[in-house]
């Protein structure tokens, strides 16, 4: 069944239109709330958190109230990333949690997020029942039933010891100098916090949100911002998070990115050795084919899922696995966390590298990435220039022109109209070449 309102991530868009708009949230609360209590056998509770965007203010107190006129009582925890709020929706045993987040994208975009009782994202069952309820009219419980709000006493300290459990007791950075970026977003308190109390010098940018500064120019999306800062101050390595705290990216010391790629090699590589892989690794569509190469190389099982971390878990978890990631930095360590979380990733690489002894461009040795390069084509709403014979006659003839040496393939984005068109190879002529192609036949079928 066609979702109406969730894409691969919740829902989300530009704030003050369609289902970013303050009365929309109010109703998705209070139908949220009365799918909850259908089958509850006590007032359900919900944990709400949020990044530092300005609109949510806004929205916390939309969803607020919708939630608490279906009988349900809310939990608001103030700015935690999005994977704090997963582990304490389970740590805390709620029925469920929310964050109000627009992840990587710019101030005046925002979004809604939902994790289970169990701190995972909804299965898509779910996902529909929350859209059945919103056809439903706005309910307010009896009086007596209605729901109350608190905020949660030490939420941050809670999450940081979590945090510094995922790795082993006696794990020190002392004497590490660490560059960290935290996009003026969600990680802002607790990014730093967490290193320095492992002992880490930590140099943090991207630590004074105003509530329109959130990814600008700064954060996993921005890398080049900390790279310059890891080479101005000599640190032995950076960390970029992205706005709300589920994805992280790398930097060595000589200022070179560590993408979400990379970062899943040193760990898979690493764990196979130790015995703490568990079946496959999971990647996705945009996984670099280098990386595949290199695991089939390591006799690594290596299987891709669709663009989004819940995608990924939905195949760690139907595959046995406990690794995986996407190159855009989201990394699921189901060992130590039950969703992407920034913070934990990090902390598992760093622990590889201090344990070995050894710096990343050590720990990447043996990986080589092939040229990957995407072309957004836009088209008219109601198209589907991905579907025409004549792109797909193309499509399987550029993918005859790489195959054994690259991929070429195309998605059609879920939030926007437009075709991501994806070609790599082992030649950087023969990619772009090949790419040019098949995006003019995307173009042409676009009108």
């Amino acid at each position: 069944m066609t979702r109406k309102y969730f894409g691969t991530d919740g829902i989300r868009g530009r704030v003050g239109e369609g289902p970013i708009s303050a009365d929309f949230v109010l109703r998705l609360g209070n139908a949220y709330g009365h799918a909850l209590s259908r089958n509850a056998w006590r007032k359900p509770v919900v944990i709400i958190g949020k990044d530092t965007r300005i609109s949510n203010y806004m929205f916390e107190a939309a969803l607020e109230a919708g939630l608490v006129a279906a009988g349900v009582d809310v939990q608001l925890m103030g700015p935690m990333p999005t994977p704090a709020v997963a582990h304490l929706t389970h740590s805390l045993r709620a029925d469920g949690g929310i964050v109000i987040s627009a992840s990587h994208n710019p101030h005046f975009d925002n979004g809604i997020k939902f994790f289970s009782a169990e701190g995972e994202k909804l299965d898509d069952a779910t996902e529909l029942a929350i859209e059945a309820a919103l056809e439903e009219p706005f309910r307010t419980v009896p009086s007596e039933q209605l729901g109350k709000a608190v905020r949660t006493r030490d939420a941050i300290g809670r999450y940081v010891e979590a945090c510094k459990n995922s790795v082993p007791k006696g794990f020190d950075l002392g004497g590490l100098k660490i560059a960290m970026d935290c996009a003026n977003g969600a990680t802002y308190q607790i990014g730093p916090l967490v290193l320095r109390e492992l002992g880490a010098q930590v140099d943090a940018i991207g630590v004074d949100p105003n509530g329109l500064n959130i990814n600008d120019k700064v954060g996993s999306t921005h890398p080049e911002t900390l790279a310059a800062r890891v080479r101005e101050t000599g640190a032995d390595l950076g960390i970029a998070f992205d706005g709300d705290g589920d994805r992280v990216m790398f930097v060595d010391r000589s200022g070179a990115v560590c993408d979400g790629d990379d970062l899943l090699y040193v760990l898979a590589r690493d764990w196979q050795a130790s015995g703490r892989l568990q079946g496959p690794v999971v990647g996705t569509l945009m996984t670099n084919f280098g990386l595949e190469q290199a695991f089939a190389q390591a006799g690594i099982g290596f299987i891709r899922a669709k663009v989004g971390d819940r995608h990924v878990h939905q195949q760690l978890v139907a595959n046995g696995g406990t690794l995986g990631g996407e190159a855009s930095g989201h990394l699921l360590c189901l060992d130590r966390a039950s969703t992407g979380d920034g913070i934990v990733s990090a902390l598992q690489v760093l622990e590889v590298l201090s344990r070995r002894g050894i710096g990343l461009r050590e720990a990447l040795a043996g990986l080589v990435k092939v040229p990957q390069r995407t072309v957004n084509v836009r088209f008219a709403n109601g198209a589907r220039p991905a579907e025409a014979d004549s792109v797909r006659a193309v499509l399987a003839e550029v993918q005859a022109a790489v195959q054994g040496r690259g991929r070429a393939f195309l998605r059609p984005s879920g939030t926007e109209p437009v075709v991501r068109v994806t070609v790599e190879a082992d030649d950087g002529d023969l990619v772009q070449a090949q790419l040019d192609r098949l995006a003019d036949a995307v173009r042409a079928a676009a009108g």
